[in-house]
């Protein structure tokens, strides 16, 4: 009977402490042992009134109403935040000073850098340009490109070889010529695009590039003449050159 009891006390402070549980997880943790001692005592009931009621008449079972604990809500599991990185900025050393030599139909350009991996090495090669990048040398990277070269190139035909101690990069010429120069400059001796609108505007700046150019027996001379054109001796400031 001190069994019983226990019991008995038990279950009631356990329904006392579901009745002041508020965590889903800790009710049903505190159903489940409730029904467990609830069915304890059915079971001792039942066998108690086994042995005192032998020779009784079987009585008619009530249908048993059993309550079943009720579970934790499942937790929603947590959805991970994805990270967003921020582009780094890639800085570039420029390479001004190069050298390079020349044929009819190709150009090639020396560039003297140790450690370069070809793997490494990126041309952007374009009609009338090229750009070149060179990533991680000694932790460094290198940067080398021409805006306007000097004439056009077949960009599909140039290209780069990286050496244990220098880079060489190929274009490939679109007309087979030889440059003057491998950066684009502009020919001081072509005429003015302006010298429809005025005829003497093309002669005046070719004596003016002539003069620029010349040497002093060549500036002396053109001096003399633009002077006796503006003194009314001659209207042809280049009449002492053959009509040039």
């Amino acid at each position: 009977m001190a069994e019983a009891s226990n019991e008995i006390a038990d279950l009631e402070e356990l329904e006392e402490l579901l009745s002041a549980a508020k965590r889903p997880r800790v009710q049903g943790l505190l159903r489940q042992e409730i029904e467990a001692l609830k069915k304890s005592q059915a079971t001792a009931t039942e066998k108690n009134a086994a042995v005192l009621d032998l020779n009784s008449p079987p009585e008619t079972k009530v249908n048993e109403v059993v309550e079943r604990p009720l579970l934790a809500e499942p937790m929603a599991p947590v959805q991970s935040v994805p990270k967003f990185t921020t582009p780094q900025t890639i800085n570039y050393i420029s390479l001004d000073r190069f050298s390079y030599d020349q044929e009819l139909d190709k150009v090639k350009i020396y560039i003297f850098l140790e450690g370069a991996s070809q793997d490494k090495v990126v041309a952007d090669f374009k009609t009338n340009s090229f750009d070149l990048k060179i990533h991680d040398v000694g932790g460094k990277n290198y940067r080398c490109g021409i805006p306007r070269l000097n004439g056009a190139i077949i960009p599909e035909s140039c290209g780069i070889t990286v050496k244990p101690k220098r880079i060489i990069i190929t274009l490939r010429k679109a007309e087979k010529q030889n440059w003057t120069d491998i950066h684009y400059k502009e020919d001081k001796f072509k005429p003015s695009k302006n010298s429809d609108k005025d005829p003497m505007a093309g002669i005046m700046d070719l004596m003016k590039n002539m003069y620029d150019e010349g040497d002093e027996e060549t500036k002396r001379t053109i001096a003399k003449a633009w002077s006796e054109s503006r003194s009314g001796k001659t209207s042809d400031p280049l009449s002492k050159y053959g009509g040039l």
